[in-house]
């Protein structure tokens, strides 16, 4: 686990990158492989993104990376993404901004932000306010847990 800027995550080793290649061997092959969703993931903290990236294109996942909402919104028009998961205090546009853009572009993707610190409900109730809700998941949370949350939807 590293501790980045006092925010902790999970990052995949080689018990995790066993666990993903006996999931993979157990499905069975005769099953119909579902394609999984492109996901856009966006935090401001580089090495947070670029972990949950590698993380998820490991487990499967087509994964397109931005480090701000601007840069997210760019690679969104040319990504097409089925979800977007984003950190929620980001500068100059925050996660809820940002999600509430996605929601508007793209109805039909889903929307999952995470956070690490506390004081974003007064974030989170400005979305409510406009009508948008969102789900949110603390950080850090275990490669598995958000692998299964993705692959639930």
């Amino acid at each position: 686990m590293f501790e980045i800027s006092s925010v902790a995550i999970y990052v995949a080793d080689d018990f995790f990158q066993n666990q993903l290649t006996s999931l993979a061997d157990g499905m069975d092959s005769k099953e119909p492989q579902r394609s999984l969703p492109k996901i856009l993931v966006v935090d401001d903290e580089r090495r947070i993104a670029d972990t949950l990236g590698e993380i998820l294109e490991l487990a499967g996942f087509h994964v397109a990376i931005a480090y701000d909402g601007w840069e997210a919104l760019e690679r969104a028009a040319r990504f097409h993404p089925d979800y977007l998961l984003s950190d929620v205090l980001m500068p100059q546009m925050n996660g809820v901004e940002l999600a509430i853009a996605i929601r508007k572009t793209y109805p039909s993707a889903k929307i999952l932000l995470f956070s690490g610190q506390a004081g974003i409900s007064e974030i989170l109730l400005d979305g409510q306010k406009q009508g948008f809700e969102f789900e949110l998941v603390a950080k850090p949370i275990h490669p598995s847990k958000l692998i299964e949350l993705l692959k639930a939807e």
